[in-house]
């Protein structure tokens, strides 16, 4: 049977349009005005959407409650594979982001390139602040893959603002912030983690 009997043309093409943009963000957020429909339109075909990724060896993970649909590949390919100093500045938007719904209970986490520096700075890796270069990328390859959106143009002022989406939940799980954790911890008391091993540890990679 034809996977799309039935779907309007429009649809048809809507889907195309929905599933090229999946495999090249990976997450589709309910809060981001720009993927709101995608979002919609994938629940509403969400029976097409599963069984046409299988076919391609994915999944596809929706949480209604976070408003976030996630593309997961099974097979362990076409993965996004992170930097060291982009695993770290994931991790604490992560943590950043958690600390901020405790506090605030904001719909929208809205935090500035001031709140990573003073956050990475008090887990002790580095004395040195992360230069902004490296800041600036990771921050644009991460609203790329729809974990935030960043409400200035320029990047270089520690107030620059950024909106921390639910996708976070979905990229960064709690497991992989103990686990990097306790390896930040081991490094400050001159442990055997090293830079090598916190790289490992780290979430390093997306989809």
């Amino acid at each position: 049977m034809d996977l799309f009997e039935g779907m309007l043309q429009k649809d048809r093409d809507e889907f195309k349009r929905v599933c090229n943009k999946l495999m090249s963000i990976c997450f589709i957020c309910k809060q981001n005005e720009d993927t709101k429909s995608d979002y919609y339109f994938i629940l509403r075909q969400k029976p097409v959407f599963l069984r046409y990724l299988d076919v391609l060896g994915y999944t596809l993970e929706i949480n209604e409650e976070y408003g976030v649909i996630q593309l997961v590949n099974r097979e362990n390919v076409n993965h996004v594979h992170l930097k060291l100093y982009d695993s770290i500045i994931l991790l604490i938007l992560r943590i950043l982001y958690d600390e901020k719904k405790r506090e605030l209970s904001l719909t929208d986490v809205v935090i500035n390139v001031g709140d990573i520096q003073e956050k990475y700075l008090a887990l002790k890796i580095r004395e040195k602040q992360i230069d902004k270069s490296t800041m600036n990328n990771a921050l644009r390859l991460f609203k790329r893959y729809n974990l935030v959106a960043l409400l200035d143009k320029e990047l270089s002022q520690e107030d620059s603002r950024i909106v921390i989406y639910d996708s976070i939940l979905m990229a960064v799980r709690v497991e992989d912030i103990k686990r990097v954790s306790d390896l930040i911890a081991l490094y400050r008391k001159g442990g055997k983690a090293d830079d090598e091993n916190i790289e490992e540890s780290a979430p390093d990679q997306l989809a």
